[in-house]
C-alpha cells in the first residue's frame, strides 16, 4: 500500500476508534511496528491524531478527515464518476458543485473539457460553487464565468459555510448542480458529516432544477450525521460498478436514475 494510502487509512482507523494502540493497528491493517510509529508520528505532527504512549487517540478538535487525506480513497472510481459529471454539461449551462473530492475531480474534468473541446469554443458555462478550491480551479478556464457563494471558508474540505453562505442562492438558478454527499441513506436520503454543510448544501439543491449525486459505491447504505436531502430530491446519481445490485434496486425504487461506471 501506497503510504499515502495508508495514512488516509490508518487516520481513518484512528477517528473511528477514538483510541488504538500499535499493537491493534499492526494486526488489523498487516503493517510493521515500526512503520506504524512512524505513520503515527507524521499525523500527529499535523495534528491529525493526538499520540498516546503505545498508540494516538483522536484529535476531536480537528473535526473530520481533510480533504487532501480524501483523496486517496477510491481514485480510480471517483475518477470514472468525474468523468461522467463532466460529460453531461453542455455549452451555455449554469451548473454547480458542492464542495469534496469527487466534486473536486468532476469540476477538474470540466474544466478540461470546456477548454479543449470544439463545442465550447466562443460559448462558455457558469459555474455556481461553495468550494473555494473548485472556484480556485476554475477562475483559470476563460470559458468558464465563476460565481462564489460568500461564507466562512472550512479547513478541512474548502467549503464556504454559514449564513452568508446562503443567501445568493434564493436570487439564482442552477441547471444541474453536482452534490457529493458522504452518505446514501436508503430510507433517509442523502447526508454529509457537519450541519453547517448540510445546511449550504440544502440551499444549493433547492436553487437547482435537477441535482446529480456523485457518489462512489463505499456510499450507498452508509449514514452520517446531517441530513442534506430527501431521495426525491434527487433525479440522478453516479456511482461506480462496485455498488451492489441490493442497493441499486431500492434507488430504483425511490425513483432515482442511476448511472453506473
Amino acid at each position: 500500500m501506497a503510504r499515502q494510502d495508508r495514512l488516509s487509512t490508518l487516520v481513518d482507523y484512528v477517528v473511528e476508534r477514538g483510541s488504538v494502540h500499535v499493537d491493534d493497528i499492526v494486526a488489523d491493517l498487516g503493517v510493521s511496528p515500526a512503520t506504524v510509529r512512524r505513520d503515527l508520528d507524521a499525523l500527529a505532527a499535523q495534528q491529525l491524531i493526538i499520540r498516546t504512549r503505545g498508540g494516538a487517540t483522536a484529535n476531536h478538535t480537528s473535526g473530520e478527515v481533510p480533504l487532501r487525506y480524501r483523496t486517496a480513497r477510491q481514485p480510480r472510481e471517483k475518477e470514472a464518476i468525474a468523468r461522467a459529471a463532466a460529460a453531461m454539461v453542455r455549452p451555455g449551462e449554469i451548473v454547480g458543485f458542492n464542495g469534496g473530492t469527487t466534486t473536486t475531480a468532476a469540476a477538474h474534468e470540466l474544466g478540461v473539457r470546456i477548454a479543449g473541446e470544439p463545442e465550447f469554443a466562443g460559448h462558455y458555462i457558469t459555474v455556481v460553487t461553495n468550494a473555494v478550491n473548485i472556484a480556485n480551479d476554475l477562475t483559470i478556464r476563460e470559458q468558464a464565468r465563476v460565481v462564489v457563494t460568500g461564507g466562512v471558508a472550512r479547513t478541512r474540505s474548502y467549503e464556504l459555510v454559514g449564513p452568508l453562505a446562503e443567501l445568493i442562492l434564493p436570487s439564482i438558478t442552477i441547471e444541474t448542480l453536482f452534490l457529493g454527499v458522504n452518505a446514501v441513506d436508503f430510507d433517509g436520503g442523502f447526508y454529509t458529516h457537519t450541519e453547517d454543510e448540510a445546511s449550504i448544501n440544502a440551499a444549493l439543491v433547492r436553487a437547482a432544477r435537477r441535482t446529480v449525486v456523485l457518489a462512489d459505491s463505499s456510499k450507498l447504505g452508509g449514514t452520517a450525521f446531517a441530513r442534506i436531502c430527501g431521495l426525491a430530491d434527487v433525479q440522478t446519481l453516479i456511482t461506480d460498478a462496485g455498488a451492489s445490485d441490493s442497493a441499486l434496486a431500492q434507488l430504483d425504487a425511490a425513483g432515482v436514475q442511476v448511472i453506473v461506471v
